[in-house]
């Protein structure tokens, strides 16, 4: 089998992969690199969901990359716009020549002697086979072909349309039809107003609520911005406010949740005077242990006024030819049920993970600055913010693997490895979120500790000081020196009690 080499393997070619191929080019511009990308497309998760009125649940000046500005009127974008906006980023910058589609990654393997990585992909029914000096995980926390299903009895019995929304079928004319969708989550709140128009009605159907806040889908503040200030400056301005709302916004939720949920409830109170928001609307837990769900305009609020859509409260006992029979006795008829049920989770893509001939187990890991796992050398992985946009902590983690790939060159050494020694470390879950996709998913994920750096702050200033400007060599890295046949002409390695 033909093996080919490079120096570094970017995993997924969606949102985090395309923009950690930029900072590669641009930080480490003399390091050969290949991006393998199981799908056929570029843009990950937003070419992935095409259900009705697919969008960011976050604004696109925090959500879009540092380096290049987010030029639309709506600040709350439809998947369409954001997918344009990935293959631009990849067009502009010669990243697409990179990218291997359909290249599905089963396994690595990393080799102390030969100080590499071997990964074997799948490619039409084929194995390919590469290796790498560093590999960098872009695949994002979920399976892409299955979305989370519950058990739930008799769904063989039901007459109508049944699917999962993250596979929603192409073409599907739901004009006139009655809806169910399940879940209450973002997908859900997205789908309902957004069926609203044309269903004969659209029902959302929770176990139990969700806080919701509304937004502008335009940034009026940004939009003017564009027009009277230079196109960079503006991009960054507005970058830096919304950043500064969103940590701000997080850490009141925490230390005040009643005064925030009173102020959550209020303002739904606004858009819904006479609904029942005690059953339909307020959550069993605080603000932000789980996500919020964004309501771009108000539009599921508006939706509910017209009368085009509902929220039924209440457990599902089974399905039924004609609909579903909830726990209560009532039944719900529908022409159309979508599962708006949330993920399946997964680490690194599904692909198996070796050092030396012995399997790792992610979640026996440790995850060292959020990005890099406990005894796996040359190995890092992109796990964005629960509490503000995934790519906020995308960019800072491409910029911290480029300088960790670049002292490696700087002083010839062949490899960097978290060394986990904590014996007394307080262990706590990998995500602080209660969600459902992260409960079920808890042995797959790697754990952290209440100390750093191991420890998961879901802070944007700190993860900032501490992956763009923190040092490289902190005493938990172990460095290895290169064996002279691969790196005799490399610079001496620092004096340091963890280089051998």
């Amino acid at each position: 089998m033909e093996t080919q080499h490079f120096d570094v393997m970017i995993v997924g070619a969606g949102l985090s992969g395309i923009g950690a191929a930029y900072h590669l080019q641009k930080q480490s511009p003399g390091k050969s690199y290949v991006i393998l990308e199981g799908r056929e497309a570029i843009g990950g998760t937003w070419d992935l969901f095409r259900y009705p009125g697919i969008r960011s649940d976050s604004d696109m000046f925090t959500l879009g990359y540092s380096f290049k500005p987010w030029t639309e009127q709506k600040a709350i974008a439809d998947g369409p716009s954001i997918r344009n906006y990935v293959n631009e980023t990849a067009r502009e910058n010669g990243i697409d020549e990179h990218i291997r589609f359909k290249h599905q990654v089963k396994r690595a393997a990393w080799s102390s002697q030969d100080e590499r990585w071997t990964i074997e992909a799948e490619h039409d029914r084929a194995l390919k086979r590469f290796t790498a000096k560093f590999v960098l995980m872009c695949a994002g926390y979920y399976r892409y072909d299955k979305g989370y299903l519950p058990d739930w009895k008799g769904v063989e019995s039901y007459k109508g349309a049944f699917f999962h929304a993250q596979h929603w079928p192409e073409g599907l004319d739901y004009t006139g039809k009655r809806v169910v969708v399940i879940g209450s989550g973002a997908t859900a709140v997205t789908l309902v107003p957004s069926m609203a128009d044309k269903a004969a009605h659209v029902t959302m159907l929770q176990r139990s609520p969700t806080y919701m806040v509304s937004m502008p889908a335009e940034d009026k503040l940004a939009n003017w911005a564009r027009r009277n200030l230079p196109a960079g400056l503006a991009y960054d301005l507005t970058r830096f406010r919304k950043i500064i709302l969103q940590q701000i916004f997080f850490r009141l939720a925490r230390s005040r949740p009643e005064k925030t949920k009173e102020r959550l409830l209020g303002l739904i109170r606004e858009q819904l005077p006479d609904y029942d928001l005690d059953t339909h609307f307020t959550p069993p837990y605080n603000p932000w242990e789980q996500r919020l769900c964004l309501v771009p305009d108000n539009d599921m609020f508006a939706a509910i006024r017209s009368g085009k859509a509902s929220i039924a409260t209440d457990h599902i006992e089974s399905f039924t030819e004609k609909g579903l029979k909830l726990r209560s006795g009532r039944e719900l008829e529908a022409d159309i049920i979508v599962a708006a049920t949330g993920l399946n989770l997964q680490m690194l893509g599904g692909a198996e993970l070796s050092v030396d001939g012995e399997k790792i187990e992610v979640g026996s890991t440790h995850a060292y600055k959020g990005t890099m796992l406990s005894g796996v050398p040359n190995l890092a992985f992109v796990f964005g913010y629960t509490n503000a946009s995934w790519t906020l902590r995308a960019d800072l983690i491409s910029e911290y693997v480029c300088r960790l790939i670049n002292y490696l060159s700087d002083y010839g050494l062949a490899s960097a490895t978290p060394r986990f020694d904590l014996s007394d470390a307080e262990e706590r879950p990998f995500a602080d979120f209660s969600s459902g996709y992260f409960q079920r998913a808890t042995n797959l994920l790697p754990k952290q500790t209440t100390r750093a750096p191991w420890k998961q702050n879901q802070s944007y200033a700190h993860d900032l000081m501490d992956l763009r400007y923190g040092l490289v060599e902190d005493g938990v890295l172990e460095f290895k020196k290169a064996k002279p046949a691969q790196g005799a002409e490399a610079a001496p390695a620092r004096d340091s009690a963890l280089v051998s």
